[in-house]
């Protein structure tokens, strides 16, 4: 799918939060700059949050809960992890039991991810814009894709 902007990513992310429960990963790969974060912001717009979320690069995690959002949801940018035991530190795990987890940069995971994980990734396509490119689990297979998307990427 091509983005031609931050505002259509971010109208992207929008469509996505609909279909968000409680248990659910979403993961966003791509280069610095890509539109992780604006993705990420789109998603929490459409889940209610007010104003422009805050990126979580330098806190590593940032919860949002009701009635800020409709559900409750982690936004994660493991960019800056470096070991292990850092990740075991953020109690992504636990989060997952009440909220869904939005994760930037999952490669950080040491190619590990929860397998009802939506995999999103963005690059650069030829015009400006972005490619969005997905991989859905069969825990998203009935509610993908979202009004808007094709079926394939």
């Amino acid at each position: 799918m091509l983005l031609a902007d931050a505002a259509a990513t971010e109208a992207a992310g929008a469509s996505i939060a609909p279909l968000l429960r409680i248990g659910d990963v979403v993961a966003l790969a791509g280069d610095l700059g890509a539109g992780k974060t604006s993705l990420a912001r789109g998603i929490l717009a459409g889940l209610g949050l007010a104003g422009k979320a805050a990126s979580p690069t330098f806190p590593i995690l940032i919860p949002y809960a009701p009635p800020a959002v409709r559900l409750p949801v982690a936004h994660a940018d493991l960019y800056r992890i470096e070991q292990a035991h850092e990740l075991e530190e953020l109690g992504l795990d636990e989060l997952l039991e009440e909220s869904a987890l939005l994760v930037e940069w999952p490669e950080r995971l040491g190619g590990w991810l929860w397998p009802q994980t939506l995999r999103l990734s963005l690059e650069p396509a030829p015009d400006g814009g972005r490619r969005l490119t997905w991989a859905v689990p069969e825990a998203w297979e009935r509610r993908w894709p979202p009004p808007g998307f094709a079926a394939t990427p």
